[in-house]
């Protein structure tokens, strides 16, 4: 059997490799008015650990049976802050925003022994989700947003699934292991984050 340092070495590798491979921006050089630009574009680093993260931690922290609600949280956030980004809202240092929500994931992660209350949760979840809802949405033009916006949600649900999955995963096949390696990702979610928003400074 694999030992958790085999594991955790393993696992900090394949991290750094998504951070040699990927930009450190993930909303330059890509279109933003159809549906197979909308599908590609949460793939960028920093929506895809948020996004990964969020599934992990809500089968880790939230009560059992309820652990779809952290995903579908940000879903219904994203989709709001999206319409408003494209209709012209936005914030200053929103990217920068994105960046630190990808730390605080990580961080929550680290602590998801830690019960946070529900609402508390699902409202942090929720404000993170909204900052990368404004970044979407304030790229897409307004004739391209329906298929932009069901493509990236569309993606988006994909890697809440997927991090659920792992989630389950480490449960049931790793449990002994569970809390280390969901801590481990989480410092290493974290540390990409940090790397992000170094990026943009």
């Amino acid at each position: 059997m694999t030992s958790i340092g085999s594991t955790t070495r393993k696992t900090a590798a394949l991290a750094i490799l998504l951070l040699s491979a990927s930009a450190a921006n993930a909303h330059t050089g890509h279109g933003t008015s159809s549906l197979a630009e909308g599908l590609s574009h949460p793939f960028g680093l920093d929506h895809m650990l948020a996004m990964v993260a969020v599934g992990i931690w809500s089968v880790s922290a939230l009560p059992q049976g309820k652990a779809w609600w952290g995903p579908l949280t940000f879903m219904a956030a994203l989709v709001v802050s999206a319409a408003l980004g494209a209709s012209g809202v936005t914030l200053p240092y929103v990217e920068h925003m994105v960046s630190i929500s990808v730390v605080v994931f990580g961080a929550m992660l680290v602590l998801s022994r830690v019960r946070l209350p529900l609402a508390m949760g699902l409202g942090v979840v929720a404000l993170a989700a909204s900052m990368h809802g404004l970044a979407h949405g304030a790229e897409t033009p307004a004739s391209g947003f329906a298929g932009y916006a069901a493509g990236f949600l569309l993606t988006t649900a994909a890697l809440h699934v997927g991090g659920v999955l792992a989630g389950v995963g480490l449960r049931r096949y790793v449990s002994a292991q569970a809390v280390t390696l969901t801590q481990t990702l989480g410092g290493l979610c974290s540390g990409a984050g940090l790397y992000l928003l170094h990026q943009l400074s």
